[in-house]
């Protein structure tokens, strides 16, 4: 009786307290907000627009927008134009305090760049007219390269680089300047010490002299009596006979290195110049031949298979990595289509070995070396023809096969002559 009476009384209360509440206080809703409150808003507020400033990235959108006056020019790029850049670097004033002023040269200025607006999504591209508006800069950026691959080269390159010999044979003639220039520019950025030996048919010439000077590498230029004939055959064995004169002065002036066989027409990898420092006496590398074949028919497959895009000249190897033979170009399917004089427009095919694929000691061609191996022959004895550097040794096994044993084509064999009568372009 008690708890349902206490029961009782408690609902009674409460119902009491709800009937006599009135209408819900508002008063926080109308009435004066307090400092603290405002001060909280506006710091809100604040971070909101500080938040959509950061979120654009302080793009000059913003100013697109607020301060934009012409339609032609929507867009004011953030850096200087060519034209500007032009007049405030005064480009002879640090070039006659630069030592290297003298083999510099600038471009003049790119006159469009002064009315391009090049945009890309928000930000503007910054147009120079060469790659940086300070030519002392950009020459020590190219110093510190150089330094970095050297060192990089005396930590992971060889370590006892030897003397590179390269022996050049060539002669005036209308293509003379565009092969020529090919290979001086492949030897100058070898990364070792170079002799370039040149040795020009018909005597040494004022054209090949000037253009072999440009190339600042330590050059023998040597003069060869007989004049280059007009006959592909008759040529090989003159360029035979030019670059056993070449091996004759390397063994006369004693020139310690690693001899090799660099025809101005050829092109070579830089690769290859790694490679060869692993030749102890005599290597070989395999050389990849450019023989155009555009008028011979190959219209069956059998022919295609015999004749691949790129025939390869070099060593081949057994499972062991030891020299079993050679592979050979397939002269077959040239038969009677082949050029026989140099103003025929016929396919030029290679010898069977070309010079241009052998490496050698210049120890193995000294009268008296240490520990010099005796199946080399005395080249003294060497006057008539020899097909390929296999003439000067007795034991064809003991050629050490370099490139991953033949597998990498490190240079690849081309000719191509102008008319022998030719006089454009001049020279």
């Amino acid at each position: 009786m008690k708890l349902s009476a206490l029961h009782q009384s408690y609902l009674s209360r409460r119902s009491n307290s709800f009937r006599s509440s009135g209408p819900l206080d508002s008063s926080s809703d109308t009435g004066y907000k307090s400092p603290a409150a405002v001060f909280w808003l506006i710091l809100h507020g604040l971070c909101c627009l500080i938040s959509l400033v950061l979120g654009f990235r302080f793009s000059r959108l913003v100013f697109f927008f607020l301060f934009s006056t012409s339609s032609s020019n929507l867009y004011t790029p953030p850096f200087r134009s060519a034209v500007e850049l032009a007049k405030t670097l005064d480009v002879q004033s640090v070039l006659s305090s630069s030592p290297f002023a003298n083999n510099l040269r600038l471009p003049l200025p790119n006159k469009t760049a002064t009315n391009s607006r090049v945009v890309v999504g928000r930000h503007g591209i910054r147009i120079r007219p060469w790659p940086h508006p300070d030519p002392v800069e950009v020459i020590k950026a190219h110093q510190i390269l150089e330094r970095v691959q050297k060192e990089q080269r005396l930590q992971f390159g060889v370590k006892d680089p030897r003397a590179i010999i390269a022996v050049t044979p060539t002669y005036v003639r209308t293509f003379q300047a565009l092969h020529l220039t090919g290979v001086m520019h492949s030897l100058m950025v070898v990364p070792y010490d170079l002799i370039w030996i040149v040795v020009e048919a018909g005597g040494v010439s004022n054209e090949t002299a000037s253009l072999i000077a440009k190339s600042g590498l330590k050059t023998i230029h040597l003069g060869f009596n007989q004049r280059m004939p007009n006959s592909w055959d008759e040529r090989h064995k003159l360029e035979s006979k030019m670059r056993l004169h070449a091996l004759r002065i390397v063994r006369e002036k004693k020139l310690d290195g690693i001899v090799m066989f660099a025809d101005d027409s050829n092109m070579h990898s830089m690769e290859l110049f790694d490679e060869i420092q692993n030749v102890k006496w005599f290597g070989a590398v395999s050389v990849g031949i450019l023989a155009t074949s555009a008028n011979i028919d190959k219209s069956s497959d059998q022919e295609e298979e015999e004749n691949p895009i790129m025939p390869i000249q070099g060593p081949a190897c057994n499972a062991s990595s030891m020299l079993a033979g050679w592979h050979t170009f397939n002269t077959l399917p040239f038969a009677g289509k082949s050029a026989v004089n140099i103003d025929d427009r016929l396919t030029v095919l290679p010898r069977k070995l070309e010079w241009s694929g052998f490496v050698l000691n210049s120890r193995l061609l000294w009268k008296s070396g240490e520990d010099k191996p005796e199946w080399i022959k005395d080249i003294d004895k060497l006057d008539g023809d020899v097909e390929s550097p296999l003439g000067l040794i007795t034991e064809p096994l003991m050629v050490e096969p370099l490139g991953s044993c033949g597998r990498q084509v490190l240079l690849w064999w081309l000719r191509v002559e102008a008319r022998a009568d030719s006089k454009f372009p001049p020279r």
